[in-house]
């Protein structure tokens, strides 16, 4: 369903959406038990979530769509679409059974977007909680996501300088516990832990401060873009946090992080100068807090901040410098009020000043359960970027409503973008090619490849390389036993016929192949230049499959042998022995030094790279080899991002018809961006084709 629309947002709740044909379609063939809205196209229709309780905050779900009225700036608008939510998590069991695993992105897109799911997050900033106060809020954590969450619920968790590439969606709620029990504050601590933090770590203690604010507010946007990708519904995220600030007392100022010195100790409170650095560093924090309130709104994200400081007195403990009271009150409430402003402008609730956060929390989950989705096309038709109040009532006494204060509207510039006839994009190849570049970058536990070629008695040579995914500089610490050792792997045909059965690097079972002797298969791991003893990743298995339908089944094993995560493949093994041409996969090989690509060439079992996306300073090549009648001529170009031709790269036959060739991929002239390489091979039995997409930093 996603696919045939096209969203505009206004503002969270608030969007805009044009529907096309067959969304319209597909509306019409929704199932008649659970009626969907039908929206009006046009680009100025209104989607507002309401939440109507009563005095005690029971929500009521008797209301019709004549007991609503709303305005916009004013004036009232016709409400066109009307429809009560309510979820329960999955505690009751659906008709399709209980809640899909996620071990995909696939899974976690398609399950995010159901209308029954709800969708959670967590965000630990680290960077802006205390030491104690993190152990003291991992159990009400705990046990939120424990107690209150469904089955079917989904949940993701992340930290400031974690990639948000890395954050997966999960049903896995045991996963994520262990996650929030492992979280360590760092307010105020300013050792670095990783590259990144190291490259300002000697900066004075206020610029360190305004840059974690800023590493910390980034990476949360960047976590509210990703849930809205994911679902057009109500989304709760929950923001771990003591509140920001961009200033530090003169009493904590050093010119040096690391080499904490005591400042002015009785400065900074009614001195002008320091006002008036207080009023710009409210002004440029406010600045920075609308800037994520507002994608939160375009997102349809509410916000809920839980300060872990319970009921706090005061903002800075016996660790720090003295600071007088006035001083400490000013910063304490300056830092609560920014939390209370990320919840009051996404209609979420701020956790603050108090001791039960568990309580507190409960909320989040009842709002996310049962809401109004209420839609009318607005008589303002706003187009001049401004922000637009919407005003939600209810005909009925002694009842709480909440509902968004309204939306940012888009410039004449953007309407007028968004109404125009989508561009014609490039080729579905090219398409698939790029987003297995993402697919790469956004690995999970461990990278793969796996690649084909031709094999003995009619057989076709299957080769899977797996590898650790490297740990991004913001990365938590993994304890030894999240750290993958070993990938359990099971090949089996469409009959159910066993290929390979075993883990890789160390065998534990012998291959099931029943090709021939000289086609069984093996497993092991490129060695260190100690003889041969320190296995090394990337690991490696080969076996034969015949050409068809196989399933591969993955396993990401611990140390201890347990289970850290899990995949099934469903594979289509070429025939490459027929008259018709065709390519075996393309296999890329990076090295670093020219010593090292060398080697690599001169090496035929090399381990290929599982990763595609590599520096301007690696050295990478190719070997590529074309099968079919005659000997096929093997053309390739590099291609920009759209398809467009760029350079051949020129090609190194091979020594034998049906082997290798070898193609150099020059990385140190081409900007930073996206690319594809082009593999043409043509001959007696047509033509084949092949793009592999790679990315270059810089």
């Amino acid at each position: 369903m996603r696919s045939t629309i096209r969203t505009l947002a206004f503002a969270g709740a608030v969007t805009v959406t044009l529907w096309t044909a067959g969304g319209r379609a597909q509306q019409q063939q929704a199932d008649d038990k659970t009626p969907q809205p039908v929206f009006r196209a046009g680009i100025n229709f209104v989607r507002v979530d309401v939440i109507v309780s009563d005095k005690n905050g029971a929500v009521l779900s008797d209301l019709k769509q004549s007991d609503f009225e709303i305005t916009e700036d004013g004036k009232p608008q016709t409400v066109e679409t009307f429809k009560f939510i309510k979820l329960d998590g999955g505690a009751a069991p659906g008709p399709d059974g209980p809640p899909r695993a996620i071990r995909t992105d696939a899974d976690e897109e398609s399950e995010a977007a159901r209308d029954d799911v709800r969708l959670f997050a967590v965000f630990l900033d680290d960077y802006h909680v205390r030491r104690l106060a993190s152990m003291s809020v991992r159990d009400p954590l705990s046990k939120f996501i424990e107690t209150q969450l469904g089955p079917s619920d989904m949940i993701g968790l992340m930290y400031p300088l974690q990639s948000v590439l890395n954050v997966r969606m999960t049903r896995n709620h045991e996963a994520v516990v262990q996650g929030i029990q492992r979280f360590v504050g760092r307010k105020y601590d300013y050792t670095p832990m990783n590259e990144i933090e190291q490259q300002y770590a000697n900066y004075p203690t206020e610029t360190v401060e305004r840059i974690r604010v800023k590493v910390s507010l980034s990476a949360l946007k960047g976590l509210i873009v990703h849930m809205g990708t994911l679902k057009e519904g109500r989304k709760s995220l929950i923001v771990v946090s003591e509140g920001f600030t961009y200033m530090v007392p003169p009493q904590m100022r050093s010119p040096n992080s690391q080499m904490p010195a005591l400042g002015n100790l009785g400065g900074g409170f009614d001195q002008l100068t320091e006002d008036r650095a207080n009023f710009s560093a409210t002004v440029d924090m406010q600045q920075e807090l609308r800037e994520v309130y507002d994608e939160a709104n375009r997102q349809n994200v509410s916000l809920y901040p839980v300060d872990p400081r319970g009921l706090a007195a005061f903002e800075f403990d016996l660790s720090e410098p003295a600071v007088n009271n006035d001083m400490d009150r000013q910063y304490l409430n300056a830092t609560m009020d920014t939390l209370r402003t990320l919840a009051e402008n996404t209609d979420g609730r701020a956790i603050v000043n108090r001791n039960d956060l568990a309580a507190g929390m409960k909320q989040i989950v009842r709002d996310s359960s049962a809401y109004y989705l209420v839609g009318y096309s607005s008589t303002v038709a706003p187009s001049d970027g401004k922000f637009h109040e919407i005003k939600v009532r209810v005909k009925r006494p002694g009842v709480q409503v909440r509902a968004r204060k309204g939306y940012w509207a888009l410039t004449a510039e953007e309407t007028s973008r968004a109404l125009a006839p989508p561009k014609p994009g490039p080729a579905p190849a090219v398409t698939a090619a790029l987003a297995n570049v993402v697919s790469s970058t956004r690995a999970r536990l461990i990278r793969t490849w796996i690649g084909t070629s031709r094999g003995e008695n009619g057989k076709t040579k299957v080769t899977f390389v797996w590898e650790p995914t490297p740990r991004s500089p913001g990365d938590r610490a993994a304890q030894p036993g999240d750290q993958p050792s070993r990938v359990s792997v099971m090949a089996v045909g469409a009959d159910g016929a066993p290929y390979f059965r075993g883990r890789v690097p160390d065998v534990a079972l012998a291959s099931l192949s029943t090709a021939s002797p000289g086609s069984s298969g093996s497993a092991g791991a490129s060695t260190a230049a100690d003889g041969g003893n320190t296995p090394r990743t990337p690991s490696r298995v080969v076996f034969d499959a015949a050409p068809g339908k196989m399933q591969l089944r993955l396993s990401v094993e611990g140390a201890g042998s347990g289970v850290l995560d899990s995949e099934v493949r469903d594979i289509v093994i070429p025939d490459l022995t027929s008259t018709q041409t065709s390519l075996g996969t393309p296999v890329l090989f990076r090295a670093r030094t020219p010593r090292e690509i060398q080697q690599l060439k001169a090496d035929a079992q090399a381990v290929p790279a599982t990763t595609r996306e590599f520096s301007r300073t690696d050295r990478v090549f190719m070997r590529v080899a074309a099968y079919g009648a005659g000997a096929p001529a093997l053309s390739v170009h590099m291609l920009n991002r759209a398809g467009q031709a760029m350079s051949e790269l020129p090609v190194t036959a091979p020594a034998a018809p049906g082997g290798e060739a070898l193609v150099d991929v020059p990385l140190s002239g081409v900007a930073p961006g996206d690319y594809i390489i082009e593999v043409k091979a043509t001959g007696e039995g047509g033509e084949a084709k092949e793009l592999i997409g790679f990315r270059v930093t810089s």
